[in-house]
């Protein structure tokens, strides 16, 4: 064997084992993959998932054939050359969309023999010509794009605008890249570091549409962001992006920015109507029995209420209440009602156990059951997880502390109730844009949930001085670890709590709202917001949300 055949055996062999780059081109940006090889074979569509890895693209457009790949001189090259133009020294592609998909079709035609051809293969002389299926036998399917995978498309490729579009924006600026490191270590973004990122963005918004960006010019950013920074959506939301862009309500970080800077150079816009939210406690819901016809009315509904007021039977109580809700929904719904529903229920304040039956009524058992479910589970180790990074200060420290189920607690709450005021420091009260009104602190927002008073002080006279218009907890004990007696003060009355814990006197106080209709408190509003919409799950869409709200659910739902 000659010297010359010996170099070509070694160079092929050292050529198929060595791990081949390819230079890869897609919307502009350049970069090398990797070449999977198989069997001394390279594999295209293990490159092409490469690639979709490479550009963060989503993997079902390889699988619905959705991919383009052509070399230098636009020529596509498939899976049956792809081997060989690689082996023959080709490394430069460049990755494009289909203009019509063809998978996942529902348009069938099938071209058996027949005496007419379809009149839509009749009108379409070119098709043949124009597409590869013509060389298919006449016993064969045809399948052909259809306007659902064209859509799907489309809206892939204006995923991939709008992520393109922020991540070229914030690449541009030194702070961009601060941004990205953040990101890559946490997989979320700090306050200071997403005021950085929506300060950048807007700027370049504006320098490029002018200080009024058309309403799909900032829902594309906000879209790029979420796609860009996938853990930063908002899983509950219709888009996912709603708290850095709602466009119909004109919300969100990125608007807000937007007015801020028109404010500054003088240069007002028109606002965009607003839709119309409920405020979910007060909103008047129907028995879950109404259609049934298990309500009582009139003289029956006056009968059962004399009985349950001279009834010491508590199941019998029970029953009553349970057969009269929707007369008392009626009542606490009357703006013109001179009666307190407490003077007209007065068990509430001796029966326990009443306000839990109600909101089952109302939501059902497995809704009413949540709160207690998720929160020990699912958001309690998140909150405090959350709440480490932030600046250190005696009030956080001291609940940190308290939360630590290994660390001495003796004048702090106990780790669950803690952890809720941990929540409320992530969700602070805010002045609401009223200049003249002082910002509340979240220490002092606590007293607008709980209070604590020691075992053997005075019920009356506390009540007595009670000045609050909403319901709080009040926590009756030794110690605020160790209470003893829970009851959920409203009206200057206190209804019993039986509950055993502060997780679930806390769930007494949520319900309290929705039974007898009571808007949320202004200052812990937005904390009350998020434990409805995210761990209860009721009027998800319909609520109006803060986007801080829904950034902390992006954020403690993220999966890492």
């Amino acid at each position: 064997m000659s010297f010359k055949m010996c170099r070509s055996i070694n160079v092929s062999w050292h050529f198929l084992r060595t791990k081949m780059l390819a230079k890869v081109k897609y919307g502009g940006v350049e970069k090398y993959i990797k070449i999977p090889q198989i069997d001394e074979n390279f594999d295209f569509q293990k490159f092409l998932q490469e690639v979709t890895d490479k550009f963060s693209l989503q993997a079902q457009l390889v699988t619905e054939g959705v991919l383009s790949l052509t070399d230098t001189s636009e020529t596509e090259v498939d899976a049956d050359t792809f081997d060989e133009l690689v082996k023959s020294g080709v490394r430069n592609f460049k990755v494009g969309y289909r203009q019509y998909p063809v998978t996942d079709s529902s348009v069938i035609l099938d071209t058996s023999p027949s005496p007419d051809p379809p009149a839509s293969l009749a009108s379409t002389p070119d098709f043949t010509a124009q597409s590869p299926a013509s060389s298919i036998s006449s016993d064969s399917t045809i399948i052909l794009p259809t306007t659902k995978n064209r859509k799907r498309a489309m809206k892939d490729l204006d995923r991939d605008k709008a992520r393109q579009r922020v991540e070229t924006a914030l690449s541009s600026k030194p702070k961009g890249e601060e941004i990205f490191k953040e990101y890559d270590k946490t997989k979320t973004l700090s306050v200071a570091t997403r005021k950085q990122m929506v300060n950048i963005l807007v700027a370049e918004m504006i320098d490029t549409y002018g200080r009024i960006p058309p309403m799909h010019v900032r829902a594309s950013y906000a879209l790029g962001i979420v796609t860009l920074f996938p853990y930063l959506q908002d899983p509950y939301s219709k888009h996912g992006y709603e708290h850095y862009y709602d466009p119909q309500a004109n919300t969100g970080y990125l608007a807000w920015r937007l007015k801020t800077v028109q404010r500054n150079t003088h240069d007002g816009f028109r606002e965009c109507s607003r839709p119309d939210f409920q405020d979910s406690p007060t909103t008047q819901r129907e028995s879950l029995l109404t259609l049934t016809g298990d309500q009582l009315l009139g003289e029956e509904c006056r009968e059962a209420l004399s009985i349950m007021r001279h009834s010491t039977d508590k199941s019998v109580v029970r029953e009553k209440m349970r057969v009269t809700f929707d007369y008392r929904q009626k009542l606490v719904h009357d703006q013109g009602a001179t009666a307190s529903v407490l003077d007209v229920f007065p068990r509430f304040l001796d029966t326990a156990g009443l306000i839990e039956q109600d909101f089952s009524m109302m939501f059902g058992d497995h809704v009413s059951g949540r709160f207690f479910a998720r929160w020990s589970s699912d958001f309690k180790h998140r909150v405090i997880t959350e709440c480490q990074s932030l600046p250190s200060s005696p009030y956080v420290d001291e609940l940190l502390a308290a939360s630590d189920l290994e660390v001495e607690n003796d004048y702090g709450w106990d780790s669950d109730m803690s952890a809720l005021m941990l929540l409320l420091h992530l969700l602070p009260p805010t002045s609401k844009g009223q200049k003249k009104t002082p910002k509340m602190s979240s220490a002092q927002a606590t007293n607008h949930i709980v209070r604590f008073i020691k075992e053997g002080a005075s019920l009356t006279t506390f009540l007595d001085k009670v000045d609050a218009r909403q319901p709080f907890l009040l926590c009756i004990g030794e110690q605020k670890k160790k209470i003893e007696r829970f009851f959920i003060v409203v009206d200057q009355k206190a209804i019993p709590c039986n509950a055993q814990t502060s997780v679930a006197a806390f769930d007494v106080l949520f319900k309290t709202h929705y039974v007898f209709s009571l808007s949320y408190d202004e200052a812990p509003s937005a904390f009350y917001t998020f434990i409805q919409t995210t761990i209860y799950n009721i009027d998800v869409g319909t609520t109006k949300e803060t986007p801080r709200v829904t950034e902390l659910r992006a954020k403690l739902l993220q999966d890492h």
